[in-house]
């Protein structure tokens, strides 16, 4: 009797074990795969996908896919052809979504039009020229928004001094509209005035922003680059604030 409880025991053992090879885990996955694909790809995380088999491998705030042995690799969008979405970049719009409240306003410029109900974040570069038309033809057509301003400094060393003057002007807001619209420069900033460039920067890496402008709204999705004033007013209409 013991003996026959021992073996069927032992057996069932075996059949776990033989299930858990068949079905590989995740983090299976990643052991495997994370080798594979070069000594400087790290693989942030693996997540079975409920389609066609495929393992989902996300590398920062990119998706590739796998099969369940990680013997494959497959780049590109995969699309539901019944509804017509783009799964891959629903995804990605998902794991790049940030907590609005978290961001550090006091650090932006904060621009109020008409009743400042629906709120945006951008973060721009002085010396980006889609940043500038995105001002001009997109954000002065709107109303009745709050617009925080990130002056992050990527493009260049002169782009860190443009920010410095704009942000220690007597009045910011002005400072950065005749700039960014008029091409009128900031007076020097007075010694001793200290500029956010640093913790703008660093907040803008740790959202890894790696370009301007890139916009942020209250339910912390976020579209890069510049979009026009009709693409913008829909997106805001779309969030309850």
């Amino acid at each position: 009797m013991k003996k026959s409880k021992f073996a069927l025991m032992l057996m069932s053992a075996l059949l776990m074990a033989c299930a858990g090879a068949e079905n590989p885990t995740e983090a299976n996955i990643k052991k495997l795969i994370e080798p594979r694909l070069g000594d400087n790809v790290k693989v942030d995380s693996v997540k079975e996908t409920p389609y066609a088999g495929l393992y989902e491998i996300r590398i920062g705030d990119e998706i590739r896919y796998t099969d369940k042995t990680a013997t494959y690799l497959m780049v590109g969008h995969i699309f539901n052809l019944k509804t017509t979405e783009d799964l891959t970049q629903a995804r990605i719009d998902d794991i790049n979504k940030i907590k609005f409240s978290d961001l550090p306003l006091e650090l932006a410029l904060k621009t109020v039009k008409g009743n400042g109900k629906r709120v945006i974040a951008v973060f721009e570069d002085p010396n980006c020229g889609y940043c500038k038309r995105f001002r001009k033809q997109t954000l002065n057509e709107m109303d009745n928004v709050t617009v925080y301003t990130f002056m992050y400094n990527i493009l260049s060393e002169d782009s860190f001094t443009k920010s410095k003057n704009i942000w220690c002007s007597a009045d910011r807001n002005k400072a950065w509209d005749d700039w960014m619209v008029a091409n009128k420069a900031a007076p020097a900033a007075p010694s001793g005035c200290v500029a956010p460039n640093d913790k703008v920067l660093a907040l803008g890496q740790k959202l890894r922003i790696n370009g301007t402008p890139a916009i942020f709204f209250a339910d912390g999705s976020r579209v890069p680059g510049a979009i026009d004033a009709k693409t913008l007013e829909s997106k805001l209409s779309a969030i309850k604030q």
